[in-house]
């Protein structure tokens, strides 16, 4: 009896020093429900609208073309960069001594857009500066001016419309309309004013003085007309 009464007292003595002991130790940490599903959605893609990333660098065979037609003075010319059959960038240049036009662009730069449809790519300039309409093909490359602006690339007014083509194993150009350029004329200077010597010199008819007129006979004057 002696002993279970010993034994219920050391029993009761353990648990109520064991509690406080336990509350003090610190708790583990628990992960919060919701962060393995906030890992999970951000790997996911971009939710539509977002900004996209621009692609890589095209992989291709890299082919230059360039020609040129014209007189030193007079002339357009052309240097292309094709990556995998697809231009990469378009050098144009032209000279109508002594005005140059020059345009420079390259695709993904930031002053163009380009679209690949099939074997044509548009290329629009920024703020309305014109398009360009590439045809590719197996054996040249055209080039169809739409409303560039020449005041941008130029410093001349108008637009340049028309086409360029250049060919494979060519050097010259196929010019249609690109150089076409009709230049206002001049206004011409106003005459200087006529100096007192000059009006002395020059006969009364050139003054703008009416010529005499003949004085009548009074006798004849009063003569009926028969």
């Amino acid at each position: 009896m002696l002993k279970n009464i010993i034994k219920t007292i050391t029993y009761s003595l353990t648990l109520f020093l064991a509690v406080p002991l336990a509350a003090q130790q610190p708790a583990a940490p628990s992960a919060k429900p919701g962060a393995a599903m906030q890992k999970k959605q951000g790997q996911k893609a971009q939710p539509k609208g977002s900004p996209q990333k621009r692609a890589g660098p095209r992989r291709g065979r890299l082919e230059k073309l360039a020609c040129k037609l014209g007189t030193e003075d007079r002339h357009a010319r052309i240097a292309v960069e094709l990556i995998g059959g697809r231009v990469e960038s378009i050098a144009y240049y032209s000279k109508w001594k002594p005005r140059t036009c020059s345009v420079h662009i390259v695709r993904d730069d930031a002053f163009s857009r380009w679209e690949d449809t099939g074997h044509v790519t548009v290329v629009t300039l920024h703020e309305e500066k014109g398009a360009f309409l590439i045809d590719h093909d197996r054996r040249a490359v055209k080039f169809l001016f739409r409303e560039i602006d020449r005041e941008r690339f130029c410093g001349m007014p108008g637009k340049i419309t028309g086409s360029l083509t250049v060919t494979r194993g060519r050097d010259q150009c196929e010019l249609e309309g690109v150089m076409d350029y009709v230049e206002e004329p001049p206004v011409p200077a106003p005459a200087p004013p006529v100096t007192p010597v000059e009006l002395q010199s020059t006969p009364k008819e050139a003054q703008g003085t009416s010529p005499e007129v003949p004085v009548i006979p009074a006798e004849v004057q009063g003569t009926p007309l028969t």
